[in-house]
C-alpha cells in the first residue's frame, strides 16, 4: 500500500513513504520544510530518487529504515535471520499504517505523532510491526517487533533500524572509554564502508558510542548540521554508521545479540529497543533535544534536589556506627539534605570479597538493626538513602552456597571471577524472586528514600544452567523488570544508575532512574571533560557530581576546595569526603558553596547548556542558561602558551536584555591574576547582545582552578 506521512515538531521534518512492496523509507529527515501537501511530498520523493548507477539494479536503490538487500542496499540488512537457511530475504508487503491509532491511506500531515507500520512477508511467514515516533522535543525513535507466525523456528541474528543521512555529512562523532575516565571523544571521517561500534559487557559500558553524530564539516557546540543516534538499551548493543558505494548513508543500531538469543518458536515476537534520532544544528543544540525529552519523563526529578553526603570514599567497609552517626551530624551541619549509606551494611560484607547476594542488615555491625542511624539521620532533617548491587553475588555468601545454579555460567564452568564476583541470573525466576524479596524487606523496614543501584561486573560467559544459552538479553530485561516492580512498590522511592561508576548511562535506564554516577573519578580536572561530555544525552539534574577530599582518591592529585566545588555544582551536588579530616575552615567554605548551590540550584538544573570552544585544548568555558540569565564556568585544566586567554563571549542570552556581571568566589583568582574589569568598584552591567558579541576580558587563571560568572538580568 502506498502511503505518505509528514510530521513536523520543534524545527524537525520526518517524511515517511511506503509503496506496493518493501518495508517504510525515510524521504527526509532532518529541517523542517514547511507545510506540505500531498503534491508537494510526491515531488519531494521523485527529487531525492537514486540514480542507476553502473552495475545496480536498474530500479535504482531503495533504503528502508530497515534496509533491505532485495531493493539494492549492499550493506549490512537490516534483519538479518533466516529459519535454518530459509526465509533469510523475505517479502515485505505493507499491510495497515496508524497514525496515532487512526488508520491512514495516502497522504497524512501531522505534528508530532506515532507512526505504525504492520508488514507482512506470507512465504517467510514473518509479521512485522514497525514503530516511528516524532516526540514534541523533536527527536524520532523507532522499533520493531517481528513475530514467528511459522511452525518452525525463525532465528533472529540482527534486528536494526536505519535513518538516512545526507552525504554532506561526513565528520563523525562518537565516545569511547574506560573505568574512571568515561565518554572519551573521538572524531573521524566516515569513508566507504561500515562504522560499527559493539558493546559487549552486558550493559551501556563506560566504552560505550554513548551519542554517534554524523555532521557537516567541522560542525561544532553551535555550528553545523548534525543527524545522531541513542541505542536505548542497557544490554549488548550496536550503533552503526555506513556509506555504501553510490553514496548512501544510514545510522542506526539496536540490541547485539548472542547466539540462540533471537531464537522465535512458533507464534513468539522480538522486540528491538528504542533507537533515537536527534537532528540539530550544532552540539548544543543536540544536548537540548535530548535533555528536554528528559525533563517530559515520569521520572523526571526536577530542579529541586536534595544536596547529598554519600560515605564510600569516608568509611568504606568500615560501618563503625560511631563513626556514621559523627558524619550524619557533620553533614546536617553544613547544609547536606540526603545521607546516603554505601557497600558493607549487608551480611558478611567486610571487604569486597564476600557478602554479595545476601540483602539483610548485618547483625554483627548493626545489632540493633539500621533503625539508630536512620532514626538519627532523618532526625537531623535528613533523606536516608542505601546503596544495593542486586544483579551480583559474591561465591562466599548464603545465596551462592544455597543455590550456585543461580549464577550464570555455562554447562561446564563458572565464568571466570571478576571483582570477586559472579553474575545473579535474574531470568531465573527463583533468583528474581530472592531479590525481590530482599531489597522489599528493607525498603518496607526503613525509611530509605534513594537506593544507589550498582553494577560492578561484565557480563562475560554469561550463561543460564544447565546448558548455558546465552543470558544476557533476558537479564537485562529482568533488570527492567525489577526496578519497575520497586518503583511500582515503593513510588517515593529515588533510583541512581550506578554501574562501576558510569558504565549503564542509557535513555532506557533513564525511564527508571532519577539519577546516574556519571564516575567513580571525582577529580575535578576529570570530572570538567566527563561532564561536559556526560551532557551531550543528560541534563544536569540527573548527572551525580561530588565534592570529594583534597586529594583524589583516584588519580592521587590535589587540588583546592573552590575548584572541586565550582567543577561539581553543574550536576547534582553531593559530598564524598570524610568531614571527621575537613578543617573549620574547609567547613565553613563547603557550608558556603552549598548554600549558594541551593539558592541557584533552580537555575543550575533547568537551564539551557551552551559551550564555547576555546583555542586552547586546555580551558573549558561553558554556561547553564535561563531567563534570568545564566551561571558560566571557565575552567583552566593545564597551563597555556599565552597567558592572556583573550575575551570570553557568554553565549545563549537574550540580546536586548540587560545583565550585571557577578563572579563567584574571586579567590580562585590570585590578585596578581585579576583583569582591571574584576577590580572595578562598580559591577558591569550589559546588554545581552554586548555579552554574546563583545565579551570581556578573561582572568588569569592557574592551572587546575576554575571561576564562575553570574550574569544576571535586571
Amino acid at each position: 500500500m502506498d502511503t505518505q506521512i509528514v510530521l513536523r515538531a520543534d524545527g524537525v521534518a520526518v517524511l515517511l513513504a511506503t509503496r506496493q512492496e518493501g518495508l517504510p523509507e525515510v524521504v527526509h529527515w532532518g529541517r523542517d520544510p514547511g507545510e506540505l501537501e500531498a503534491g508537494d511530498f510526491t515531488a519531494l520523493d521523485a527529487g531525492s530518487a537514486w540514480m542507476v548507477p553502473g552495475n545496480s539494479l536498474d530500479q535504482g536503490l531503495r533504503v528502508g529504515v530497515i534496509p533491505e538487500a532485495r531493493f539494492g542496499w549492499c550493506g549490512i540488512p537490516g534483519l538479518i535471520g533466516s529459519r535454518e537457511g530459509r526465509a533469510w530475504s523475505p517479502d515485505w508487503r505493507v499491510t495497515s499504517v496508524l497514525v496515532d491509532g487512526q488508520p491512514a491511506r495516502g497522504f497524512a500531515a501531522c505534528g508530532s505523532a506515532q507512526v505504525v507500520y504492520e508488514a507482512e512477508a506470507v512465504a517467510a511467514e514473518l509479521r512485522l510491526r514497525l514503530v516511528i515516533e516524532l516526540l514534541p522535543s523533536g527527536l524520532v525513535r523507532a522499533r520493531a517487533h517481528l513475530m514467528n507466525l511459522g511452525t518452525e523456528a525463525f532465528e533472529v541474528q540482527e534486528l536494526t533500524v536505519r535513518f538516512p543521512v545526507p552525504g554532506q555529512a561526513r565528520d563523525l562523532l562518537d565516545f569511547a572509554g574506560r573505568w574512571a575516565a568515561e565518554r572519551m571523544p573521538q572524531r573521524s571521517q566516515l569513508g566507504v564502508g561500515t562504522h560499527r561500534r559493539e558493546g559487549r559487557h552486558g550493559r551501556t559500558g563506560a566504552d560505550a558510542a554513548y551519542v554517534l553524530s554524523l555532521g557537516e564539516a567541522g560542525f561544532s557546540y553551535a555550528h553545523g548540521e548534525i543527524w545522531g543516534c541513542h541505542v536505548a538499551w542497557s544490554g549488548n548493543h550496536i550503533h552503526i554508521a555506513e556509506r555504501e558505494f553510490g553514496g548512501a548513508q544510514v545510522i542506526g543500531g539496536g540490541e547485539l545479540l548472542l547466539p540462540g538469543e533471537g531464537r522465535l518458536r512458533a507464534g513468539e515476537t522480538y522486540d528491538t529497543p528504542w533507537v533515537y534520532f536527534n537532528h540539530a544544528v550544532g552540539l548544543d543544540a543536540q544536548a537540548a533535544r535530548f535533555h528536554n525529552h528528559l525533563r517530559t519523563r515520569p521520572a523526571n526529578p526536577g530542579s529541586g534536589r536534595p544536596v547529598s553526603l554519600n560515605v564510600w570514599e569516608a568509611v568504606y567497609f568500615d560501618h563503625d556506627s560511631a563513626r556514621l552517626m559523627d558524619l550524619a551530624e557533620r553533614a546536617a551541619a553544613i547544609g547536606v539534605e540526603r545521607f546516603i549509606l554505601d557497600d558493607g551494611w549487608f551480611g558478611a560484607r567486610r571487604n569486597d570479597r564476600a557478602g554479595l547476594g545476601d540483602w539483610f542488615v548485618s547483625p554483627e555491625i548493626w545489632p540493633e538493626g539500621l533503625h539508630p542511624l536512620v532514626n538519627r539521620v532523618m532526625g537531623l532533617g535528613m533523606q536516608f538513602g542505601l546503596w544495593f548491587e542486586p544483579e551480583m553475588v559474591n561465591p562466599d555468601s548464603e545465596l551462592a552456597r544455597a543455590h550456585p545454579e543461580w549464577l550464570m555460567q555455562l554447562d561446564d564452568r563458572l565464568p571466570y571471577e571478576g571483582r570477586f564476583q559472579q553474575v545473579l541470573n535474574l531470568s531465573i525466576p527463583g533468583a528474581f524472586a530472592h531479590v525481590l524479596g530482599q531489597m522489599s524487606a528493607i525498603l518496607e523496614e526503613y525509611e530509605v528514600s534513594y537506593v544507589k543501584w550498582d553494577h560492578n561486573r561484565d557480563l562475560n560467559d554469561a550463561g543460564t544452567a544447565p546448558d548455558g544459552r546465552p543470558a544476557v538479553a533476558a537479564q537485562t530485561r529482568a533488570f527492567y523488570e525489577l526496578l519497575d516492580e520497586l518503583r511500582l512498590r515503593f513510588p517515593g522511592v529515588e533510583f541512581e544508575s550506578c554501574s562501576s561508576g558510569g558504565s549503564r548511562i542509557d535513555l532506557e535506564v533513564l525511564e527508571r532512574a532519577e539519577r546516574v554516577w556519571v564516575s567513580d573519578n571525582i577529580d575535578p580536572d576529570d570530572r570538567q571533560r566527563m561532564l561536559w561530555w556526560t551532557a551531550q544525552l543528560l541534563p544536569p539534574e540527573v548527572m551525580g557530581s561530588h565534592i570529594a577530599s583534597g586529594q583524589s582518591h583516584v588519580t592521587g592529585r590535589r587540588h583546592n576546595l573552590g575548584y572541586r566545588a565550582a567543577t561539581a555544582v553543574f550536576g547534582h551536588l553531593g559530598i564524598e569526603w570524610d568531614l571527621a579530616q575537613a578543617s573549620e575552615g574547609e567547613l565553613e567554605e563547603l557550608r558556603w558553596w552549598i548554600q549558594w548551590y541551593k539558592n541557584n540550584r533552580g537555575r543550575l538544573l533547568s537551564g539551557r547548556l551552551v559551550r564555547v570552544e576555546m583555542p586552547d585544548g586546555g580551558v573549558w568555558f561553558k554556561g547553564l542558561v535561563g531567563e534570568q540569565g545564566g551561571i558560566y564556568s571557565l575552567a583552566m585544566l593545564e597551563a597555556t602558551a599565552c597567558v592572556n586567554l583573550g575575551m570570553l563571549r557568554f553565549p545563549g542570552l537574550e540580546a536586548s536584555a540587560r545583565y550585571r556581571v557577578e563572579v563567584i568566589d574571586r579567590t580562585m583568582v590570585p590578585p596578581s591574576h585579576q583583569v582591571p574589569w574584576l577590580n572595578s568598584p562598580e559591577r558591569l552591567e550589559l546588554t545581552g547582545a554586548q555579552l554574546m558579541d563583545v565579551g570581556l576580558r578573561a582572568p588569569v587563571l592557574r592551572p587546575s582552578s576554575a571561576v564562575l560568572f553570574d550574569i544576571v538580568r535586571i
